[in-house]
């Protein structure tokens, strides 16, 4: 009997389910069912510029690698969205205004760690914050465009104008998942780094929530 292959891509998504945590809980189930103001959802936007900065400052570097280079394109890029969105939101200074969490500070470093020269821990964070934007964005900006009547200022981060059909941009990119060459052990590194990519981020959306409720966040490694 010949066993059943399972491609690399829904073995990642099976073994990270877990790791994903639930939007039912803290900061984005407060933004989605209305217990969020607009300075919270500012703030929010505010940390992930921290992140996507650092993400797409990787793209960059990783654009001529054989490996990262089929997942690197501008068609994901939110870095512009998201200095137009707080700009919007917050003013022209809000570079000025907004400083990392120390939680985003960690998400950061790690995300300078692993770009700096592998690809597996490159392509990990990207399809994290990517693929889950791209599932996940297109609700998500129409809640929130309702919920505070905006038009699309203030949710173009959510509005990925570059990607015609989501679900088939997202097939693709899990092809090129199954196609990466990647070992067996390259293949649980990548799955082991896009779980702590998750924890990372609950870890951002903790600390946020913790400061709505004037909370000292919870210490984490």
């Amino acid at each position: 009997m010949t066993a059943t292959v399972i491609p690399f891509s829904e073995l990642l998504r099976q073994r990270t389910r877990r790791s994903r945590g639930p939007a039912s809980d803290g900061f984005m189930r407060d933004l989605l069912d209305g217990g969020c103001d607009v300075a919270d959802y500012a703030a929010l936007l505010g940390q992930y510029a921290f992140v996507y900065d650092a993400l797409e400052r990787a793209a960059e570097r990783m654009a001529a690698h054989p490996v990262a280079a089929p997942f690197v394109t501008s068609q994901l890029t939110r870095m512009p969205a998201i200095r137009a969105d707080l700009e919007y939101l917050v003013g022209p200074d809000w570079s000025e205004l907004v400083c990392p969490l120390p939680a985003t500070t960690r998400y950061v470093r790690r995300l300078n760690e692993v770009a700096a020269g592998w690809p597996g821990g490159f392509v990990a964070h990207h399809y994290t914050r990517y693929l889950g934007d791209l599932s996940g964005g297109q609700m998500i900006g129409r809640v929130l465009a309702d919920r505070f009547g905006f038009g699309t200022n203030g949710v173009l981060f959510w509005i990925f104008d570059q990607v015609a059909d989501p679900s088939a941009f997202s097939e693709t990119y899990r092809a090129q998942l199954d196609q990466a060459p990647w070992s067996a052990a390259d293949r649980e590194r990548v799955i082991a780094e896009v779980e702590l990519a998750h924890a990372l981020d609950r870890g951002l959306l903790a600390e946020l929530d913790a400061g709505r409720h004037g909370l000292a966040p919870a210490s984490t490694a």
